[in-house]
C-alpha cells in the first residue's frame, strides 16, 4: 500500500553551488527560527518542543487540542489539520535546503520548490485507540530515528565536503539522506495526528 503521506525531492547531484553550500546554515537561519531543520538525531520528541521552530511549537499545541477533539468528537478540526500540513510543507522544503539536497532558497510559506510534501485529510472515522496512545506507539520510530539521525548527520558532513571539493553530492549518500528525511517527516505527520495509519519503517517513497 502507498502511505498517505509522501515526501520527494528532485535530485540535484552535480553542478552544485559551492558558495551557498559553505554558508548554508547561516543562510537558512530565518527559516530555522520559524520551522526548524533536520535535527531528528536529537530525538523525535524535541522536534516540536525545541527544534522545529516557532511554527513547530504552535503545531504541537494544535496537535494537543486536536487530540482532545478527536477523542471527544471523532473528528480532527479541519483548520488544525490544515495548519499542520502547511507547517510540514514549509518544513519539508527547508530541511531539503539545509540538508544540501537543493541549492534553491526555499520560499517563506507558500510557493513552488523542487521538494514536495503531501498528505491527505483522513475522511474516515478516526482510530481513537491509535490517537490516545500515539506517544507510546511512536516510540519504536523515535528509537530508530535517533540512530538514523546520527548517520544522517555524518552523511551530511561528508556531502558538505564533497560538494565543496567536487561540486557534486554523491548519489548513494543523496538517496540515503532523502530517505531519512522521508521517514522522519512521515513520523512527524503521525505525531501531529494527521493520519492514523502507522508509518512504515522504510526509506521508500
Amino acid at each position: 500500500m502507498t502511505y498517505p503521506v509522501t515526501y520527494n525531492v528532485e535530485p540535484q547531484l552535480a553542478n552544485r553551488n559551492r558558495l551557498t553550500t559553505f554558508f548554508r546554515l547561516i543562510l537558512a537561519i530565518p527559516h530555522l527560527i520559524l520551522v526548524g531543520g533536520p535535527m531528528f538525531a536529537f530525538g523525535i520528541w524535541h522536534n516540536h518542543w525545541g527544534f522545529a521552530g516557532i511554527l513547530g511549537f504552535v503545531a504541537a499545541i494544535m496537535a494537543i487540542i486536536a487530540w482532545f477533539a478527536i477523542l471527544l468528537t471523532d473528528s480532527h478540526p479541519r483548520g488544525l489539520w490544515d495548519f499542520a500540513r502547511y507547517f510540514l510543507i514549509w518544513r519539508a522544503r527547508v530541511v531539503a535546503y539545509v540538508a544540501l539536497l537543493r541549492d534553491e532558497y526555499p520560499p517563506f510559506g507558500e510557493g513552488t520548490y523542487p521538494a514536495s510534501f503531501e498528505a491527505t485529510y483522513p475522511e474516515a472515522a478516526r482510530d481513537k485507540l491509535a490517537v490516545a496512545l500515539r506517544i507510546i506507539f511512536v516510540i519504536p520510530h523515535a528509537i530508530v530515528l535517533f540512530f538514523l539521525g546520527i548517520a544522517f548527520l555524518i552523511v551530511s558532513v561528508i556531502a558538505w565536503f564533497a560538494i565543496l571539493f567536487t561540486g557534486a553530492y554523491p548519489e548513494d549518500l543523496y538517496t540515503f539522506a532523502v530517505g531519512c528525511l522521508r521517514w522522519s517527516l512521515r513520523v512527524e505527520s503521525y505525531l501531529l495526528l494527521m493520519r492514523d495509519e502507522y508509518p512504515p519503517f522504510s526509506f521508500e517513497p
